[in-house]
């Protein structure tokens, strides 16, 4: 299985891709406004390469729950500052987390190499897709259930992994029949938290092997997200061994992708666990 993104390619089978997360945002979850200022953002990227991301994701607009949307302009001032810096100083794939299609062309024209897509559920044209092709650029495509300002007021879902399932083959059928997509260039994500009970998010942690017959990359973002604090009780800022203990056991299910704010602690726990599941297989 081969994942590509403009002139980057990653061959599955392969250890899990670890994916650094970078908010240019004053109002995210886990670290609002820490990265704000460019300068401060680029060092913070720098610094997640240093630690074994091998690629970035950068973000302009918040999408945590009750998030409220920003402008096209707001999100551009915030990431393209960003990206043109970081396009310069590292040798690793950037992504840009957005759902404007403006953004994403002027992203891909500043050096980055992924659209992380997080409103691929609501998209109703093929605007973003074309853009996407264009540049043959990577495409994250996420499931959500809403949009950030209503999507955690009772989400439902008769079987959610079931559901999740159905809207990949949606979206992968039109991706490749009305936009010409390779689906080389095509990740999938759960959309842990985006539109999800605590209840869901156990459901597709639980569930993750059955997506693999997308034979997709699956990519996975529960770091420090509310469904932890949710179940035990603790901040954000207590939330990391949770977030390891899931990556832990996704990466143990199949996930291809660990998308993390905490890439040096998520590194560590992802090798151990799969040097343990490489013995394991040996055994059986």
């Amino acid at each position: 299985m081969i994942f590509s993104a403009r002139q980057f390619e990653f061959r599955f089978p392969r250890p899990a891709l670890i994916m650094g997360v970078v908010n240019v945002t004053p109002d995210s979850f886990s670290d609002g406004g820490k990265y704000l200022e460019p300068d401060a953002a680029v060092d913070h990227a720098l610094e997640l390469v240093a630690q074994g991301a091998e690629l970035l994701d950068i973000g302009g607009e918040s999408t945590r729950p009750g998030a409220e949307p920003v402008s096209e302009a707001e999100e551009l001032r915030r990431v393209i500052p960003v990206l043109e810096k970081l396009s310069r100083q590292v040798k690793v794939p950037v992504s840009i987390d957005t759902t404007k299609p403006g953004v994403a062309r002027a992203a891909l024209e500043a050096g980055a190499s992924i659209v992380n897509d997080t409103g691929a559920a609501l998209r109703k044209d093929f605007a973003l897709w074309k853009i996407v092709a264009e540049y043959r650029a990577g495409y994250i495509v996420m499931h959500a259930q809403g949009s950030p300002p209503a999507m955690q007021v009772n989400p439902v879902y008769r079987d959610v992994v079931r559901e999740v399932s159905g809207f990949f083959s949606e979206r992968l059928g039109l991706l490749l029949n009305e936009v010409g997509l390779p689906m080389e260039q095509v990740v999938l994500d759960v959309g842990i938290g985006f539109g999800k009970t605590l209840e869901h998010n156990l459901a597709l942690l639980a569930g993750l092997r059955s997506f693999a017959k997308w034979r997709r990359p699956l990519l996975l973002g529960a770091s420090r997200k509310s469904f932890i604090g949710e179940l035990l009780g603790v901040d954000v800022a207590h939330r990391l061994p949770a977030s390891l203990a899931c990556t832990v056991l996704a990466v143990g299910e199949g996930a291809h992708i660990i998308r993390t704010h905490d890439v040096a602690e998520t590194l560590q726990a992802v090798r151990m666990a799969e040097a343990v599941f490489a013995r394991k297989k040996n055994v059986e």
